[in-house]
């Protein structure tokens, strides 16, 4: 069993999943840094420019949004790929638009300094598992979703569920203009949670078509849901016993949005009242702060190191102090299962994505590896991101991928330290004592001050007037000019300043 736990403010919404006492995975979400994405607005075309078949529409932001031919949706041409050979050219921009004309558009591109957002009239809304075409009638599949056998199923099935024909055509009783695109994680999912989707994303279309109707040119018609109401609509399943909040004013909108939308999921609902703040129950800012550490420190006396990189994430698996089993060999093993199963919750805690390669202790028994390894497949089977594991290389590597969905949680609640530049060290102040002597050299090489005065870092300075001062004096000695030191705590200890005097 499974507990939601959300801790909301003005400026920032934090969620927690929480099973068995332990937190799972963390989702955040900060005001300032949600973009216009997604966003549907009601506009109106400002400006009509053929040279470029393009427009400028104002959807009410401090710059008007930008529309190209190619985003216009051309009533009853269908999905339209104009990047397909022999595609037809759309027709151009003026016969499309004209100034004045008031048009239902959505935000493709966020504005990006002095250009404006990127607009769309072919309109999608995502939902858990489709993707919404209110403009068009085809199914489409996900290309990462299996066979063509398993396609066609699903496509079927789609059709059934949105009341079309066998081949795809909508009766005349039905919805028109549903088009759906299944997300890759709709492969498993079942009639009822598909048609579940179906009917939210239709309801969201036809609220939003109501308010088009009746809003000037300006309004916001559609917003992305925030992180608190997709706790409602991608998080809750069977296994969430409750969903707890600590703000009574969001308590009573999402009690309001899931009645309109996720029936099933108000019931879960409490707002939190006590005194200790809400993530302070599971010692979740804790978590947080591990989950940001290098080191994963394993109960057995193991640990972790888990380094990312630009294109790959690294975990390093060691024994630590840990010597409980009777041997080595069933030290490691102890070890490692222990590790697989750190691993699967730190993958869901981090939301690390992309390629993964974990280096387990060299086992020396093939029996031990298997069951190592069918140990981390059960224990990521528990993640709602598709994963897949490849096994063991001829290394003794594994190798696996994570689809990333977000930005991990060291990228969202870190950036590169300004000491070290993100290389995640820093050189020794004899190293930078030996920069600072040769620096000199090369000053005195080029110019004749009356002193060189090295300002840097306390413990460079120190080391210069300790074990380095042979090396300074002999250097003073051979340029024939004085060097004083002077201490700057401030800065890198890799930085330092030489003044000619």
């Amino acid at each position: 069993m499974q507990d939601i736990l959300i801790n909301w403010a003005p400026q920032e919404t934090r969620v927690a999943i929480v099973e068995n006492g332990a937190v799972q995975e963390l989702h955040l979400e900060r005001t300032l840094e949600r973009g216009l994405v997604g966003n549907i607005y009601a506009g109106r075309v400002a400006r009509v420019l053929p040279g470029m078949q393009s427009a400028f529409i104002d959807i009410g932001l401090e710059r008007a949004a930008f529309l190209h031919v190619a985003d216009v949706h051309v009533v009853g041409s269908g999905p339209r790929n104009d990047h397909a050979p022999g595609a037809a050219p759309p027709p151009p921009i003026e016969r499309l638009v004209f100034e004045g004309q008031t048009l239902t558009v959505q935000v493709i591109k966020d504005p990006i300094g002095t250009k404006g957002a990127r607009l769309s009239t072919q309109i999608s809304i995502a939902g858990r598992m489709l993707v919404f075409l209110p403009q068009d009638d085809h199914i489409g599949i996900s290309q990462k979703i299996g066979s063509h056998e398993l396609r066609d199923q699903l496509r079927t099935r789609m059709n059934q569920l949105t009341g079309k024909t066998e081949d795809g055509q909508p009766p005349a009783t039905a919805y028109a203009g549903g088009g759906f695109i299944l997300r890759t994680n709709a492969e498993d999912a079942t009639d009822t949670e598909l048609g579940d989707d179906i009917a939210y994303l239709r309801k969201t279309w036809g609220a939003i078509r109501e308010r088009s109707f009746k809003s000037p040119p300006g309004t916001l018609l559609h917003q992305d849901l925030s992180l608190v109401e997709r706790v409602l609509r991608d998080l809750v399943n069977d296994a969430t016993q409750s969903i707890r909040i600590d703000s009574l004013m969001q308590h009573e909108q999402l009690v309001a949005f899931g009645a309109e939308y996720t029936p099933g999921s108000v019931g879960k609902l409490q707002h939190y009242k006590g005194e200790r703040p809400i993530f302070d129950l599971y010692n979740i800012d804790e978590e947080i702060a591990k989950a940001l550490a290098r080191r994963v420190d394993l109960k057995s006396g193991g640990y972790l190191i888990i380094d990312q990189t630009e294109a790959l994430t690294t975990i390093d698996v060691n024994t630590g102090g840990y010597v409980g089993a009777r041997n080595f060999d069933d030290t490691i093993f102890k070890t490692n299962l222990e590790a697989a199963q750190a691993i699967a919750r730190q993958l869901r805690l981090r939301n690390l994505g992309g390629i993964i390669i974990i280096d387990f202790i060299d086992m020396a028994r093939e029996e031990h590896q298997g069951t190592v390894l069918g140990e981390l497949r059960k224990q990521l089977a528990r993640d709602r991101t598709k994963i897949t594991v490849s096994g063991f290389t001829q290394l003794g590597l594994v190798e696996m991928t994570r689809k990333r969905t977000r930005e991990s949680l060291a990228h969202m609640l870190c950036e590169p330290c300004p000491t070290c530049g993100g290389k995640g060290q820093v050189k020794t102040p004899r190293s930078v004592c030996y920069d600072i002597l040769r620096e000199i050299l090369r000053e005195a090489r080029q110019f004749n001050p009356k002193e060189f005065r090295v300002i840097a870092a306390p413990a460079v300075v120190e080391m210069l007037l300790d074990e380095e001062s042979q090396h300074l004096a002999g250097l003073s000695d051979f340029i024939g000019k004085p060097i004083s030191l002077q201490a700057e705590a401030a800065g890198s200890p890799e930085a330092y300043d030489i003044v000619l005097m």
